[in-house]
């Protein structure tokens, strides 16, 4: 398969899933993170849910996040660079929707790269190696270049590894998870 079919393939597969059913998986998530060494860090980057393409729901893992007294970030898109600003998120943070429907903070402390810990990956797909197959903007690959290389990347997904490896349909500026974390599985891989 190429990107574009696996990105079809399984936006289809997420968009079939009920809101009941996401919501499950959201929350199953969440547990099945706590099997990870990640809650010992300061602070962790995180996506906010894109509703209309049926995203996990991380507001369960910023809950989670909170009740430890962690520092959450969230990304700010910036088009013109391709680029992502991690941003505070308090709980007096006002969001406003971008013109993708991505929710982010109408106030904007930034955060410095080198400062983020863990970074929670928002992906369509991934393979038993870590490749991931994102949205096709590059976003992400390019924050992750630029965090510090202790810095975690573990991915969400709803779905479990691919079959097949992404290996051949990958670039070299395509950035490899650490972890992925799936309602049925934790994945780690050894980068």
């Amino acid at each position: 398969m190429t990107k574009k079919e696996l990105r079809n393939y399984y936006k289809q597969l997420r968009s079939a899933l009920s809101e009941q059913e996401r919501e499950a998986m959201s929350k199953k998530i969440v547990d099945n993170l706590q099997q990870l060494p990640i809650w010992e860090y300061s602070t962790y980057h995180i996506f906010l849910p894109i509703e209309k393409l049926h995203e996990i729901n991380t507001h369960h893992l910023i809950a989670a996040l909170k009740e430890q007294h962690k520092t959450i970030v969230v990304p700010v898109m910036h088009p013109e660079s391709k680029s992502l600003t991690s941003v505070l998120l308090t709980s007096d943070s006002k969001l406003q929707t971008n013109t993708w429907g991505v929710p982010e903070p109408s106030e904007e402390v930034i955060i410095p790269d080198e400062k983020i810990d863990v970074i929670f990956v928002p992906l369509l797909a991934y393979d038993s190696t870590g490749n991931r197959i994102g949205y096709g903007g590059g976003y992400y690959d390019r924050f992750l270049a630029q965090c510090k290389p202790t810095t975690l990347k573990i991915g969400l997904s709803f779905f479990p590894p691919h079959p097949e490896s992404f290996a051949a349909i990958t670039h070299n500026t395509d950035i490899v998870l650490d972890s992925a974390v799936s309602p049925l599985a934790v994945s780690n891989f050894k980068n």
